[in-house]
């Protein structure tokens, strides 16, 4: 049975497991070594189950566990030519680490096929992925995106579940205390999807067939759960659909303290 685990989401920190009992990967490596090894235990998935860490792009909030853990337990990273130029040029990925530059054609790991897709992010070559299990299910994991290309709204079309960007209130975000420079990076389109950016892209995906929404990588300054929530809630039956029979909408926590995961 698949099951997906969001470790930690939000700003201080992202990972995400995806696979089953007993192998699957990482997406993103964002806390420190042992932080993720000490959630990966609380959530009942043993370490030698982890086969890879996939990465998104080379920010610190999704990179900072990656040069320890990968290294520690020899695991490869995949990633785009781009991000791992960057990781390398940093010095978190070392010559010691194996790492894969990833094609458009994906690879298969953990007895599934991991495709990414490209996303409009401020950084070197940032990836989103989709994930086919070998049980039929389809996952995709879209963050760090300043607007949904036709790139994007392809690789989600179909996907069972989608772990999807609502960063960001944008009145709190235009009100709140962060400097006005960083308020145009985020509102930009290479920046963060807003609240509303992000709800309105969900009903065409559930009228396509995707009924399952864990909205991700929150801001601690500029959002609330509730406010994500309800805004998506808001859009999808607004689109005529109902809770629980048409979808299921949650919310990933900055940190899985309840040790949730997602089976199908």
């Amino acid at each position: 049975m698949a099951r997906v685990c969001p470790l930690f989401s939000g700003s201080s920190g992202n990972s995400y497991y995806v696979g089953n009992s007993e192998e699957g990967v990482l997406i993103d490596a964002g806390r420190s070594a042992k932080q993720i090894t000490e959630m990966l235990d609380a959530c009942g998935i043993p370490l030698r189950a982890v086969r890879a860490v996939f990465i998104t792009h080379e920010h610190t909030d999704h990179v900072s566990g990656l040069r320890v853990f990968a290294g520690k337990n020899r695991l490869c990273t995949y990633a785009s030519p781009g991000t791992l130029h960057a990781l390398r040029t940093a010095g978190i990925l070392t010559p010691k680490h194996q790492a894969v530059a990833l094609s458009t054609e994906g690879v298969e790991c953990a007895g599934m096929t991991v495709r990414p897709f490209h996303i409009p992010h401020d950084c070197a070559e940032g990836y989103g992925f989709t994930v086919a299990t070998s049980d039929g299910r389809k996952i995709a994991f879209c963050t760090d995106l300043g607007s949904v290309t036709e790139e994007v709204s392809a690789a989600l079309q179909g996907c069972d579940l989608v772990v999807l960007e609502s960063n960001h209130d944008v009145r709190m975000l235009q009100n709140g205390p962060y400097p006005y420079a960083l308020k145009r990076r985020i509102l930009s389109q290479s920046g963060h999807l807003s609240n509303e950016a992000c709800s309105s892209l969900l009903p065409q995906l559930a009228a396509r067939g995707t009924g399952r929404f864990l909205l991700a990588h929150l801001s601690k300054e500029n959002n609330t759960p509730e406010l994500a929530y309800q805004t998506s809630l808001c859009s999808l039956q607004m689109a005529g659909m109902n809770a629980g029979r048409d979808f299921e909408l949650a919310v990933a926590p900055r940190e899985n303290r309840e040790h949730r995961t997602i089976l199908f």
